[in-house]
């Protein structure tokens, strides 16, 4: 699938996308995703960063909350908008930009770190977006970033749940099968049947890769592997979220942190 076909689905998401995360529909990342991601993140007080693939914001503003000096970028205008609308409304010295991952509008050793939350798999040519960061970090700066796990999430997975709907394993499929812009349609699992009867669902472009192929473009692109993650929910958390119990059982986003060397 070519870049302008994948920034069109996004575009197309965008505006439910943002009304139903904002919401709180979005419970994967807000109740865990997203909290391990900032636990993981080395100190930025200070620091220049960039954000790509932003989408509306809200991981950006978490990232300016910890004292970052954040520039953010995204593909989807209507993203991209939102994201300045709230910047409008409470402002954090946040930059939004449009703009394509695999061709960074930036100079050079630019920024002392970059973030990418749950985007780069969603890119046609990661390797590309891999060489864009470092090229624009510093000597020294790193880039962290989430994925859908590759080894548990690949294009065809399913919970396997006991008579009480607790999950006890996942049955995984395909891994060696990569794909390239396969469209997966989806709503948020917790959005409501009232609202799904009222708009589309998501149609999400998929880029599967092994776990060996990211390895292979981290450390092809002369970033140095420092930390990977799995986020697994608390027994309290899974109480509290049921929806995210089968991260105890298996995880279903990976983080990398990798540094450019200095």
């Amino acid at each position: 699938m070519d870049p302008s076909t994948v920034a069109a689905h996004w575009e197309a998401n965008a505006e439910a996308w943002t009304r139903h995360s904002r919401a709180g529909y979005d419970v994967y990342r807000d109740a865990l995703n997203t909290p391990a991601f900032l636990a993981m993140l080395p100190p930025i007080t200070g620091l220049q960063g960039l954000d790509i693939g932003c989408g509306e914001g809200s991981n950006t503003r978490q990232l300016a909350r910890l004292g970052a000096q954040m520039t953010a970028i995204d593909i989807a205008p209507t993203f991209v908008r939102h994201a300045q609308d709230s910047e409008a409304n409470q402002p954090l010295g946040i930059r939004y930009l449009h703009g394509d991952g695999m061709a960074l509008p930036f100079a050079e050793a630019s920024f002392d770190f970059a973030t990418a939350f749950m985007s780069l798999m969603d890119m046609p040519n990661q390797q590309a977006v891999l060489r864009e960061a470092y090229r624009v970090l510093r000597p020294g700066g790193f880039l962290q970033f989430s994925i859908l796990h590759p080894c548990f999430v690949p294009p065809r997975r399913r919970n396997i749940r006991d008579a009480d709907g607790i999950p006890r394993a996942v049955e995984v499929a395909e891994y060696f099968e990569e794909t390239h812009g396969a469209v997966e349609t989806w709503w948020f699992s917790t959005l409501p049947a009232e609202e799904r009867s009222k708009v589309d669902p998501f149609r999400v472009p998929r880029f599967h890769r092994t776990l060996s192929d990211w390895v292979a473009m981290i450390v092809g692109a002369g970033l140095v592997i420092e930390a990977f993650g799995e986020p697994r929910a608390t027994e309290a958390q899974a109480d509290a979220e049921p929806v995210i119990a089968d991260t105890r059982v298996a995880p279903i986003f990976l983080h990398v942190r990798a540094r450019k060397p200095g």
